[in-house]
């Protein structure tokens, strides 16, 4: 199914329905739920999620996990998608929490193939085996380090939006105990109790949060790199290769392809 509203097929009784979207670069898709679970696959571009837990930068050949009932906002920036609308009872994750996923050339290639799946397939025949495969391959993918929570404190949670609406790599914790009105300290330990995270490691995972589409939208990795606060191009390279496994470069070639794997 090809560009069909959900609301259109999700009664029909199928535990999966297949759907293909194209979205216009900037399009956003306001916070809403959805009864059944979805796993959002975007195949170019980027897709920046944000939820009551926290904020996802999806990249190319990745996908998340959304639960049942869970509330979302996605912006699509010049996204091709495939989604998997999945009833709670065959979901194949438990979790109740949103998940970055990573997309192997199998599941990839599975996905491809679900856009010729009818919202009432043949449970028994091909298309319901592709349907089984498909959520044993999504129930066995491995998450990604792409995740910025967002604390439930209201003071500390207004901190950390703002900062990812405008991150910077040289933010302190000393600027921001100052504003939370506490010790260095007192402050360190409460960030990492809301978060789970320390300062440094929430602030370097949000600056590549702002990275993803920045750098999907064609900015150059120099440019990136200097508004994100680092001191060279070749610091945020090292960083960013870290924590995906991939110079921003490979990530840029990525995202200007949008051939299949």
């Amino acid at each position: 199914m090809h560009n069909v509203p959900l609301d259109s097929v999700d009664a029909v009784a199928r535990p999966v329905l297949a759907i293909g979207t194209d979205y216009p670069p900037g399009t956003l898709l306001d916070t809403h739920t959805h009864r059944r679970a979805q796993f959002l696959y975007g195949m170019s571009g980027v897709m920046e999620v944000e939820t009551d837990d926290g904020a996802w930068a999806i990249p190319p050949y990745s996908g998340v996990w959304i639960p049942a009932g869970k509330r979302h906002r996605v912006r699509m920036q010049g996204v091709s998608t495939r989604s998997l609308y999945i009833e709670p009872a065959s979901a194949p994750r438990p979790t109740g929490h949103c998940e970055a996923l990573v997309v192997t050339p199998l599941l990839h290639q599975l996905l491809l193939a679900s856009l010729d799946i009818p919202a009432l397939y043949d449970e028994d025949g091909r298309d319901g085996a592709l349907v089984r495969l498909l959520l044993h391959e999504v129930r066995l993918a491995r998450t990604m380090p792409l995740f910025a929570p967002i604390p439930r404190d209201r003071q500390l949670a207004r901190l950390c939006k703002a900062f990812l609406e405008s991150p910077s790599i040289q933010a302190t914790p000393q600027a921001w105990a100052q504003q939370s009105h506490k010790s260095l300290r007192t402050f360190t330990r409460f960030f990492q109790q809301q978060t789970g995270m320390s300062f440094g490691a929430w602030r370097q995972q949000a600056c590549l949060l702002a990275a993803l589409p920045r750098l999907s939208a064609g900015q150059s990795i120099t440019q990136v790199a200097l508004d994100l606060g680092y001191d060279s191009p070749s610091a945020f390279s090292t960083m960013f290769r870290k924590r995906l496994g991939q110079t921003p470069s490979d990530f840029v070639r990525m995202s200007s392809s949008t051939g299949s794997r």
